[in-house]
């Protein structure tokens, strides 16, 4: 059987090790990165402020990777809006993965000034850095947000409408700032449009909460389900490791494939109503019954109606081939959101 691209990339990095910067490191897609590269025996440099990341995140890669390539990781607590942070952290990095970010349309609808200052001031801080740097490569997570109110499905990267949130406007800025960047500097990166991603280490709490951990939190707790509007609501969600896949072609890419952005997604369409039916099947399977029906609301304000990729144009650039469809990456992500939230409430009783 022939090596995928992402199958060769890996192999190669493996024989040569290169140092990369994750920020957000402490986040739901950071550490899963940090812990990918760590397992491939990478050296990574980590940034983050907290701000939206965990400390036991951090741990918990730790305890998944052995001692000495936990000794390959250096972490730095800074901020991306100070550009002496993104500079002490661009040092001697050959790869950038800038994931961080102040993520959430309904966040930004409440605090706009903080989501500017965190996803353009800090991007546009990072783009310096990176650059004065020379690292090898710049790959950052834009989104699915920048295809605003245009209504054709699937989404394809050249046909975006208007903004309808703050949060899709600064990511919007983000890929207007790495076109000029690479005109003006010749600095080149790539901008990766992530599809509503999931997976193990994704926040349940709060009121930004995305929604398979806040429901799958919900369930395993016995609470309620809001589904906001009246479930027919889809998008495309992708499995966390498609995207780590995704962002390790992304580093490694050959000139021609840069300055661009790709969408990641696995190119289908999941109701909030199969959606549901979804992590209640799969929590069964994992020994917890959930038997309540949902709770059907008003339609949340900026959300889209409907979102799917168009994923050709990262499969013939990148070689990018989604390993897990939406089903496939529940039941696997499900057992550890079981394991996290049921020692999570019994801990919440000791107290």
């Amino acid at each position: 059987m022939t090596a995928t691209a992402y199958q060769q990339v890996t192999q190669a990095l493996s024989q040569k090790p290169k140092t990369w910067l994750i920020t957000g490191v402490a986040g739901f897609i950071g550490s899963n990165l940090l812990e990918t590269l760590l397992l491939l025996d990478q050296k990574v440099v980590g940034l983050d402020n907290f701000a939206t990341g965990f400390q036991h995140n951090l741990d918990e890669v730790q305890g998944l990777v052995s001692s000495e390539q936990w000794q390959n990781f250096t972490f730095i607590e800074g901020d991306i809006r100070k550009l002496t942070d993104c500079q002490s952290a661009c040092a001697g990095v050959d790869y950038v993965l800038h994931q961080a970010a102040l993520g959430s349309v309904p966040r930004s609808i409440a605090d706009p000034i903080n989501t500017n200052a965190t996803n353009i001031s800090g991007f546009l801080n990072m783009l310096i850095a990176a650059r004065n740097a020379k690292v090898a490569s710049f790959t950052y997570a834009a989104s699915s947000s920048t295809y605003g109110d245009h209504p054709a499905l699937p989404k394809v990267e050249e046909n975006i409408g208007k903004p309808l949130s703050p949060y899709a406007v600064t990511k919007y800025v983000n890929e207007l700032y790495a076109d000029v960047f690479a005109r003006t500097y010749g600095f080149h990166t790539i901008g990766l449009r992530y599809f509503n991603i999931f997976g193990k280490r994704q926040a349940p709490d709060g009121a930004y909460a995305a929604v398979i951990p806040k429901w799958t939190a919900a369930m395993i707790a016995g609470d309620v389900v809001y589904i906001n509007g009246d479930g027919d609501t889809s998008r495309d969600f992708n499995f966390i490791e498609n995207a780590l896949q995704a962002n390790i072609l992304a580093a490694t890419a050959n000139d021609e494939a840069k300055d661009q952005v790709y969408n990641v997604a696995v190119g289908g369409r999941t109701t909030l109503n199969t959606l549901f039916t979804a992590l209640k099947d799969n929590l069964s399977i994992n020994g917890v019954s959930y038997n309540q029906a949902p709770i059907y609301r008003d339609f949340r304000e900026g959300d889209v109606r409907h979102s799917q990729a168009d994923i050709s144009k990262i499969q013939n650039a990148l070689g990018y081939a989604p390993q897990f469809e939406v089903i496939a990456g529940i039941k696997k992500a499900m057992p550890w959101y079981v394991n996290f939230l049921q020692n999570r409430l019994a801990l919440d009783k000791l107290c």
